[in-house]
């Protein structure tokens, strides 16, 4: 468990916190029954396998099979040793964790926490030449211009960096920072000329990008007089992932989650105007187009996004792109439209927030619609050609929807707006229906053949597994199961994996720990074993094991393990006949008839 945390403090922190609370901060959580599902953060997915138990303070993926507590939950996410884990556990539980100065030293020599020390030291720089100096005068005026309040800035701790080449460097020198270091995380670079150090940002406003945990892990540099380029980012670093980051994403995610719902821009100021529109669910891409880690990172915290990207045709592409993505990743998706050349900064500044909300984002429409829209763009649709082609675009559309109502509301539109007959509309539609369904018919059968596999072999587990595996989830519930089990059984369980659970949990509680399935978990060093003793622990089971279930499940793993020792003894005298050795034979046949007696009683 840590040598620096008692059993007692670890107890107090895993009663003082709920796990949902520590889980839904990564992953929307919905109730099902007593438990929570959701899309698991560890691999990849589109239907939730994700469980949560608050009962049990565990959590359990039926896909990918990872398992543990919140501790375990919290050092996997966030790539966090066991000691700090409990830290930043306790921290949220209000318990006070003093810990030795060497476990410090030892964090500070994480190149990772130097990494995000050093921008965040930078950030608050920046932002305070920004707010308090006449050297960032340039800048906060600019900004007052765009209508960015100060409170914006505030929240959005935006900065500003200076002209000169080596203001932050000689900053992050003085505080002990290694130049070399400082290069590698992206604050400094080389001169060309020269070869040597400076800063990466100049005369420039800065917007600082954090991490999904609130961390500065970078920066964007927005030029403030006119020129190229417009905007220098951090370059990739190892805390700084472009495609695995959405700008604002932490200052959204309490208000996403409230409001099940996300807008999707493309750029910075973009965000900080929505805030200014009351839109703080808002979140944008890094000047790059939307990623599928972004994409699947959007959708384990809501179902529900709105595009709002320009009005141009780059905008409407970038649109597209996004959208197929996101609907691909399970989201539903509305597309906010603004009017050609038209940037939603520019909209609130113009129009204000009040018809922002009203006449843009709130009449989002479904993709297909604007689908419809982009077809239809282009093109005279009182020319038979162009008319015939965008009713073939539109219904090619249609019939990959999901649902016949779906179907059947669009192309009753579709046969108002181009006055094309229903029930032609409706022929063509079918005919592309089952072309669709020919086309994908053999790779979904691949496809449930793989999904259908494992869930036969789980549901065909011989009774000595089941056997096993309840009596296992009892035994790290009670310590008396455990030890009549001992008793009997020992360690000869017949399943590899669940005879080694069985080897730490007696070892546990030799060691005087008293029954308590969380401490056992941290107390476990494989991660496999880790996972696998959770998934039995999620198992439906009655509080307290009776004497017959205990005897019975014994009995299955014994005879099992008496059927193992027979089909032994069976092949031996096999052997034993085929080399006419008659005396072994006699003796290994009164054996194998003495076995199954014993195995029948």
């Amino acid at each position: 468990m840590g040598q620096f945390f008692s059993e007692e403090t670890i107890a107090n922190i895993m009663q003082a916190v709920d796990i949902t609370d520590v889980i839904g901060e990564k992953v929307q959580l919905k109730k099902q029954g007593k438990d929570y599902i959701g899309l698991c953060p560890f691999h990849e997915e589109k239907t939730p396998s994700f469980s949560v138990s608050p009962d049990k303070q565990l959590y359990y993926c039926f896909g990918c099979q990872a398992g543990g507590n919140m501790i375990t939950f919290v050092m996997e996410t966030e790539g966090l040793s066991f000691h700090e884990a409990v830290v930043k556990l306790g921290k949220q539980a209000g318990i006070d964790i003093s810990l030795p100065d060497r476990f410090h030293e030892k964090e500070k020599d994480s190149k990772t926490t130097r990494f995000i020390e050093a921008h965040e030291l930078a950030a608050r720089f920046f932002h305070h030449l920004l707010m308090n100096t006449e050297q960032g005068k340039v800048a906060y005026d600019y900004l007052m211009d765009r209508g960015i309040s100060p409170d914006v800035m505030k929240q959005f701790q935006l900065g500003y960096a200076p002209k000169e080449q080596t203001v932050l460097k000689e900053l992050l020198e003085k505080r002990q920072f290694d130049a070399q270091e400082m290069e590698e995380c992206g604050l400094l670079r080389r001169v060309e000329a020269t070869w040597e150090l400076e800063d990466r940002f100049r005369h420039r406003i800065m917007f600082p990008i954090w991490n999904i945990d609130g961390k500065v892990v970078g920066f964007g540099g927005r030029i403030i007089t006119d020129g190229q380029p417009k905007y220098v980012n951090t370059p990739e670093t190892p805390i700084f992932k472009k495609n695995e980051l959405l700008y604002g994403f932490h200052l959204a995610r309490p208000f996403v989650r409230k409001k099940n719902r996300v807008i999707l821009f493309e750029g910075y100021v973009d965000v900080l105007s929505s805030h200014l529109a009351d839109l703080p669910y808002a979140i944008a891409t890094l000047g790059t187009s939307l990623t599928k880690r972004q994409a699947q990172i959007i959708r384990r915290n809501t179902e529900r996004i709105t595009i709002c990207y320009d009005g141009d045709r780059a905008g409407e592409d970038a649109t597209l792109k996004a959208a197929n993505l996101l609907q691909q990743e399970g989201l539903q998706v509305e597309i906010a439209i603004l009017p050609e050349e038209e940037d939603p900064d520019q909209y609130i500044r113009t129009y204000g927030k009040e018809r922002f909300q009203k006449e843009i984002i709130e009449a989002a429409v479904p993709l297909i619609v604007f689908k419809m829209h982009l077809f239809k763009k282009e093109k005279n649709l009182n020319d038979e050609g162009e008319k015939l082609q965008y009713v073939e675009e539109v219904l090619h559309e249609i019939a990959s929807l999901s649902t016949s109502v779906e179907q059947d509301i669009y192309v009753r539109h579709l046969s108002e707006e181009t006055s094309v007959s229903l029930e032609a509309l409706k022929q063509e539609l079918e005919r592309k229906i089952r072309a669709n369904h020919r086309t994908s018919h053999s790779t979904k059968t691949k496809n449930k053949r793989w999904q259908i596999a494992p869930l036969k072999r789980q549901s065909l587990r011989p009774a000595y597994q089941n056997a096993e595996r309840m009596l296992l989830a009892h035994m790290m519930h009670d310590k008396s199961v455990a030890e009549a089990v001992k008793q009997k059984i020992g360690g000869h369980f017949p399943t590899e994996e669940y005879m080694a659970i069985a080897a730490y949990l007696y070892a546990f509680y030799a060691e005087g720990h008293p029954a308590d399935p969380n401490a056992f978990l941290l107390y476990m060093e494989d991660k496999d074993l880790v996972q696998t003793a959770t998934e039995l622990l999620m198992l439906d089971r009655t509080n307290e094991l009776s004497e017959n279930e205990l005897i019975d499940y014994m009995d299955q793993i014994n005879n099992h393990l008496n059927w193992v020792k027979i089909e032994q003894i069976e092949q031996k005298l096999k052997e034993a006949e085929r080399r006419q050795d008659l005396e072994e034979a006699v003796q290994l046949a009164t054996q194998l008839i003495d076995m199954k007696k014993a195995t029948q009683k």
